[in-house]
């Protein structure tokens, strides 16, 4: 299976779990000139932007310490544009960044909310 398709399934793996959890996915994969986000999801009324990670196993390195500062800032910025295309205001709204690692061939989740 290729890197990308391990990709893809992780994030619906992602999103059925977030899903079962209560949360309202509202688009996969939203894409800026310099900026992407896995899932963004509301949950009841905040917007979630969530950055999926998948390791096979973490002997090199955990799937969480993957995620850089400059990461983390691509995130936030590409957010502001989802919302600005939307025309929500970010500083009258609740948002959240959160973190979903999936590891193992047995795909064990972990979720971290309000990551960064």
């Amino acid at each position: 299976m290729s890197k990308k398709a391990k990709g893809n399934r992780a994030e619906q793996l992602a999103a059925a779990f977030l899903s079962q959890q209560g949360l309202q996915l509202v688009e996969r994969n939203f894409r800026i000139e310099g900026g992407e986000i896995d899932l963004i999801a509301k949950h009841q009324q905040a917007y979630v932007f969530i950055e999926v990670k998948y390791r096979h196993d973490e002997n090199f390195a955990a799937a969480l310490e993957q995620i850089t500062p400059a990461q983390c800032r691509r995130i936030r910025f590409t957010a502001q544009h989802f919302l600005l295309q939307r025309g929500l205001d970010q500083h009258r709204l609740r948002l959240r960044f959160d973190v979903i690692t999936i590891t193992g061939p047995d795909a064990s989740i972990n979720w971290l909310k309000d990551a960064f």
